[in-house]
């Protein structure tokens, strides 16, 4: 470097910059916002009124169903999102053309990861402010309650992120990315305790589901939202907050390998 040059900015820098960028293309497109918005909430204001009464429990429909909504809103906004969104980027030689630039690849995943939080705050936030502005739901009733709910938050979004990163491998095409990506993830839906309580479903479904983070992320969310009681609900009769930090955080390092052992820049017809 000569005298006068400025130092090239460091990863952290341009993935920032990467971060405003991903967030700025991201709101150009209104349906992918409206998609992504919407459908956890138009559940939550569906179930809240045709089940209300009907759960099963003295819980409030809304009020039942939020927290696993909440799950599922962070799994979508970062598995189904980025599985899909990087296999189109991969596609289309965007992925390609980024790596034949200066920028450090590492760059490239802190812009996805800023922009999935950014997604998932606003997914929290929507579902928070229909469940109490609609219906009066209770929030998380005190800082422990909160805590739970935080870290739940920041394990399992990390973990479902890396393993849509990982998964985004899988998909030959982009054509095929979206049925790859959103068959698993609608299943682990109707056996993580999303829409089905996992009281009604057989042992070893729920035993499939509870090696996935889902599960966990829906019974944190529980925790933090549902009155101490309603622990008697799950099918260990407790919350097992420490086998869902140890699940969630076994996946964030299982995906992260994952990640680091398939992520491809190139298609294969690339070379």
């Amino acid at each position: 470097m000569t005298t006068g040059e400025r130092p090239l900015p460091g990863p952290l820098r341009i993935g920032l910059s990467r971060a405003w960028l991903e967030v700025r293309e991201f709101t150009r497109h209104w349906e992918s916002v409206a998609f992504t918005f919407a459908l956890p909430a138009l559940i939550l204001l569906l179930f809240g009124t045709i089940f209300d009464g009907a759960t099963g429990t003295e819980i409030p429909a809304a009020d039942f169903y939020l927290p696993g909504l909440i799950a599922m809103g962070l799994m979508s906004v970062s598995f189904q999102n980025l599985a899909i969104a990087i296999t189109l980027e991969r596609d289309n030689g965007t992925l390609r053309r980024l790596r034949g630039t200066p920028m450090p690849p590492s760059a490239y995943f802190v812009g996805k990861t800023a922009l999935v939080f950014v997604l998932a705050l606003g997914q929290v936030a929507v579902l928070l402010a229909i469940a109490v502005g609609v219906y009066g739901a209770d929030l998380p009733a005190g800082p422990k309650a909160w805590a739970t709910m935080a870290w739940v938050f920041v394990l399992g979004t990390i973990a479902c992120s890396l393993l849509g990163i990982a998964f985004s491998s899988l998909a030959r095409s982009a054509k095929s990315a979206s049925a790859i990506v959103i068959v698993p993830f609608l299943a682990l839906q109707f056996t993580s305790g999303v829409f089905v309580p996992l009281m009604v479903l057989p042992d070893w479904l729920v035993n499939v589901a509870s090696l996935f983070p889902l599960k966990w992320m829906a019974q944190g969310m529980r925790a933090a939202f549902y009155p101490a009681e309603a622990a008697a609900l799950e099918p260990g009769g407790s919350w097992d907050l420490t086998t869902a930090g140890a699940v969630l955080g076994v996946w964030c390092v299982v995906g992260l390998a994952l990640t680091l052992a398939t992520f491809r820049w190139k298609t294969g017809k690339d070379g």
